[in-house]
């Protein structure tokens, strides 16, 4: 009996649409405050030309033979809501993507850059690489149990993917609180208040404490951001 190597499982996931990738947060949609379409796309362009220097400059200070040459794409097609993420091209250049609705829909400028000192924190912190190691073991660790259950190719391959899928979530809340403290280190050190920049967390739907989510809740987001900001 022949079972699929587990890369070449994950590989699959991938291809179905399972990209590795870090941080997706969330703006909520609209605001009184928010700026009209020209000065958003001028604002997020500053919002850039500050936080990207300020970004590598900790990526080179923090890490060791790692990429920090950051690339800032925006993803402007019009059914995308407002999301950001942080991903690797086949090279292994961090790319940090915003959506358009997510810079139409940020109140002010701290938010941007708090979001864009998150993703790239993800990228600084290593979390790409850890989350597909915690992927691989995962799955080697329920293949190995559905083996030992009597499990024939199919089960075993199925395991392999549900494992892999927990594997990966394993730890997503930690990286996104780890990513919020250095993001924070980073939207004040390029000048951009953190505490204001946060404050979308009181605004998205609160994800809770659920077992094997994706985010931690809202307050305990902002708490790591009051507390790392007083630090400064």
């Amino acid at each position: 009996m022949r079972w699929k190597p587990i890369a070449t499982v994950l590989a699959a996931m991938l291809l179905a649409g399972c990209e590795v990738t870090t941080g997706a947060v969330p703006i909520p949609v609209g605001g009184p405050s928010a700026p009209v379409p020209r000065a958003r796309a001028n604002s997020f362009a500053e919002v850039v030309r500050i936080v990207e220097p300020v970004a590598e400059r900790e990526c080179r200070a923090r890490t060791a033979r790692v990429n920090c040459d950051f690339k800032i794409i925006v993803d402007s097609r019009a059914n995308q809501p407002p999301n950001a993420f942080q991903t690797l091209d086949k090279s292994g250049r961090p790319i940090i993507a915003f959506t358009q609705a997510l810079i139409d829909d940020a109140r002010n400028v701290d938010e941007l850059a708090f979001v864009m000192g998150h993703e790239a924190a993800h990228h600084i912190a290593g979390h790409i690489p850890r989350q597909q190691r915690n992927a691989v073991n995962g799955a080697v660790i329920a293949s190995g149990i559905a083996v030992l259950l009597g499990g024939g190719a199919e089960a075993v391959q199925s395991a392999q993917r549900t494992g892999a899928q927990v594997g990966a979530r394993s730890f997503s809340k930690n990286f996104e609180l780890e990513a919020d403290a250095l993001g924070t280190v980073i939207t004040a050190r390029s000048g951009f208040d953190p505490l204001r920049g946060a404050q979308f967390f009181s605004r998205i739907p609160d994800p809770g404490d659920r077992f094997l989510g994706t985010h931690p809740p809202n307050s305990q987001r902002i708490e790591i951001v009051r507390r790392t900001a007083a630090g400064l």
